[in-house]
């Protein structure tokens, strides 16, 4: 049965929308012959996306810079042909911007909330992606059963929970990418003892996107070199009930 709220197929009734501008230039050269789908996209967050509840409407103005360029940056990053994670997916931030802006990665949008996933999965069927799957359930729950070249993040947690719940979907020297604001170097340094018990071997604060994106998207990239033991990470890492917003 599908849902009785506004479906994204007919974004066209809420005042939301109005307030959404042009695309700006950047965005033919981010996501090049997908730029008339991410466009949809954003129609698609600033309609439906706002009447359902994954994004204020508070947001719609700046739902451009702030959200989808300021996650298609991100994809800077990432190695060619790899698998991608994104912990707590919500309304598809940063995962579906970036199968978009990168139609190589192989994107699972992992979300706990089944209204959430309904929106996805029918997002991923309006824009005809092919590279991008759901799951639902929580990060602890596909630990040991699913491994990811990245994980992916953004505003889901503090960093110290959010390495419990994406380092052990890592496989050997993946990487955890946390989009963070500036809090991150503070959000490192308090979590660096934790990051080293749960197996990580480097850390770093990085920024992306100068010239397209202003401020440039920060983001605190940990590493593995190895597999972890689910065991053990689950030990280490602090407890709380789920890893979506």
């Amino acid at each position: 049965m599908r849902p009785s709220s506004p479906e994204p197929d007919s974004p066209g009734g809420g005042p939301s929308e109005l307030m959404l501008g042009p695309a700006p230039e950047a965005v033919a050269s981010v996501f090049g012959d997908r730029a008339a789908a991410a466009t949809r996209y954003a129609e698609i967050l600033a309609g439906p996306g706002v009447t359902r509840g994954l994004l204020g409407p508070r947001e719609v103005p700046r739902l451009w810079e702030r959200h989808i360029l300021n996650c298609a940056v991100v994809g800077e990053l990432l190695p060619a042909d790899i698998a991608v994670c994104d912990v707590g997916s919500g309304a598809g931030l940063p995962g579906i911007v970036l199968a978009l802006a990168r139609p190589d990665l192989s994107v699972t949008l992992l979300e706990p909330l089944l209204r959430r996933t309904l929106f996805l999965d029918e997002v991923i069927g309006l824009l005809g992606l092919d590279n991008v799957r759901v799951l639902r359930g929580r990060a602890e729950e596909f630990a040991g059963k699913e491994r990811f070249d990245v994980v992916t993040s953004r505003a889901v947690a503090p960093l110290d929970r959010l390495a419990g719940w994406s380092l052990p979907l890592l496989r050997t020297e993946g990487e955890m990418v946390a989009l963070k604001g500036g809090s991150a170097e503070a959000e490192l340094a308090e979590s660096a003892e934790l990051l080293a018990k749960l197996g990580a071997m480097r850390w770093s604060v990085q920024t992306v996107g100068a010239g397209i994106v202003d401020p440039p998207t920060t983001v605190i990239r940990v590493g593995i070199d190895q597999e972890l033991h689910v065991r053990s990470a689950r030990k280490a890492r602090p407890k709380s009930r789920r890893p979506g917003r």
